[in-house]
């Protein structure tokens, strides 16, 4: 992985989008490519005819189809972020919903929503049966540039959509656009707008006022931790503030602005603007303050990530989900004793020895926080993480909190932690966690992916890796499916008896291939096992 000349330093102007060629491309540009639902719904740029008016316009019908295939007749929580391309997608989705007789619930005046925050309403409107189910849909790319878009649907479950759902959203909006989108309803946006269907409410008030339920503030509060954050000019921009004036927490806003071009960010390993809070270029400003606070953290732009910045650095992620897991295990006692942890089977084996620990069960899953939801419903998966910096967990009572992932809770947790143990999750790693289990060495790297490679592997077995050993280490198991769920990884995850791992996928957001590893011999064993690994698995013609 080439790290870029320009990494961590601040994006220069000649980097910037132009905004208003971007939302020019988004109504003009032909399309070219069909929706496409990945991990985290449909991704793409308007600059390269991937995500354009045609996309939205037959995904929004599709999913009114698929609400009355299902009889979801309860409102429809709609929410965005301040990715360039998101407004005007919110306003062909709202010409849709509107047209088809959808009760669309949005934050009054257009505000700008996260993704736990839609996940929490639609939750908290289901608890009450009689008025019909709820769904939601959230309009953004998450950490992606400023030049892309996204588009996700969450159904009454109120986590990301499982693969039967966006296969069926899918193909039914491609049908649409096959035909030209003549089937699609449609109204203009300001009779959307004004329509009875579309309905404002405060998105912020009953969120902020419940964070109390899943964090504990009170010790926040009274522990007098200074706290830094950086929303990264996201959706959660406005919600800091009342959290600040709610709880009365000595927090500081480091960066309150917002910019479709996100011109104040540094820029990430690779020369694009990104704002992913769990990379330490993307994050060298808020890095750059660390010694100003006792704790800090930064978010990406729907608020579904967390970065926690300690004196002593970023921290990174794995390292924070084992600290979080190893917290909540002691820490919440209401929490039922057979509940299941839950990691996907690229996050480090660091939390496997910390569940194993506490006697907990292990539910580990592929890529996609979506494989969470039903166990976080029902209160059987107490947590839920991904080693891209995305988790929940349930509310301090032992309830459903979000069945998506939760920025909100889980940099909030990193100040409980520090409040209630008087270490920060970075000396709790290193002074606890290490000692008890190991250092690992974890890091993955990306890089171009052919088609080639990509049928190899969706259609690799376990039987198809005949090596007995990888970097001298004998290999305990090869993976193609997830073990807690039996669902296919996508790619394949390779065990070695030390405890050292590989896994190798296709990324589900963008065009690359993801190489993920973890030595627990150092950085010399981790080279060791990269040299290996990919001929091991596509051979030396790669």
């Amino acid at each position: 992985m080439t790290i870029h000349a320009l990494a961590g330093q601040p994006a220069p102007k000649s980097m910037l989008i132009n905004v208003p060629e971007v939302i020019a491309s988004y109504y003009t540009n032909d399309i070219q490519g069909p929706v496409s639902f990945g991990t985290s719904g449909h991704r793409g740029s308007s600059l390269k005819g991937t995500f354009n008016e045609m996309h939205i316009a037959a995904t929004a019908q599709a999913i009114c189809e698929y609400r009355t295939s299902k009889a979801i007749t309860g409102p429809l929580y709609m929410g965005f972020d301040t990715h360039a391309l998101s407004v005007p997608a919110f306003r062909t989705a709202l010409g849709v919903f509107a047209a088809n007789d959808v009760q669309v619930i949005i934050h009054k005046n257009d505000e700008f929503t996260p993704t736990p925050v839609i996940s929490f309403f639609i939750l908290e409107h289901n608890k009450q049966q009689s008025q019909g189910l709820a769904d939601g849909v959230v309009i953004t790319p998450s950490h992606n540039p400023p030049r892309d878009g996204g588009f996700k649907y969450n159904p009454p479950s109120g986590g990301p959509a499982d693969v039967d759902v966006t296969q069926w959203v899918q193909d039914r909006a491609n049908q649409f656009i096959n035909g030209n989108n003549k089937s699609v309803k449609r109204l203009p946006f300001q009779k959307a707008r004004q329509a009875g269907t579309t309905i404002e409410q405060d998105l912020i008030t009953p969120f902020v006022s419940a964070l109390s339920q899943v964090v504990d503030m009170d010790a926040i509060k009274n522990a007098g931790i200074k706290m830094g954050v950086d929303p990264m000019g996201g959706a959660g921009v406005h919600f800091w503030t009342p959290i600040v004036e709610h709880y009365g927490l000595d927090l500081e806003i480091v960066n309150p602005d917002m910019d479709p071009t996100f011109g104040f960010m540094t820029v990430d390993w690779d020369g694009e603007i990104r704002m992913d809070c769990s990379s330490p270029y993307a994050m060298a400003g808020l890095i750059a303050m660390k010694d100003q606070f006792d704790i800090a953290w930064g978010n990406d732009a729907d608020v579904d990530r967390h970065g926690i910045v300690c004196p002593d650095g970023l921290m990174n992620p794995n390292h924070y989900l084992s600290v979080a897991i190893w917290y909540l295990m002691q820490n919440r006692p209401a929490w039922g004793k057979d509940l299941a942890v839950g990691k996907t089977l690229v996050s480090s084996s660091m939390i496997d020895k910390v569940v194993k620990a506490f006697d907990k069960k292990l539910y580990e899953v592929p890529v996609g926080f979506k494989w969470f939801v039903n166990g976080m419903i029902d209160g059987s998966v107490a947590f839920g993480g991904e080693e891209s910096a995305g988790a929940s967990f349930l509310r301090q009572d032992g309830t459903t909190w979000s069945t998506d992932k939760d920025g909100f809770c889980m940099t909030l947790l990193a100040a409980e932690i520090l409040a209630k143990t008087g270490k920060t999750p970075s000396e709790i790693y290193k002074q606890i966690l290490i000692p008890q289990h190991g250092e690992p060495y974890y890091k993955r790297s990306d890089g171009p992916i052919t088609d080639k490679q990509k049928v190899a592997l969706k259609a690799l077995t376990p039987d198809a890796v005949q090596t007995p050993q990888i970097a001298g280490i004998p290999i305990a198991a090869v993976m193609t499916k997830a073990p807690g769920n039996d669902a296919p990884i996508g790619g394949v995850k390779v065990l070695l008896e030390d405890s050292s791992w590989f896994a190798i996928r296709p990324s589900g957001t963008e065009p690359k291939m993801k190489v993920y590893i973890e030595s627990f011999g150092g950085e010399k064993l981790w080279q060791k096992i990269y040299d290996e690994a990919l001929p091991l698995i596509f051979g030396k013609d790669l």
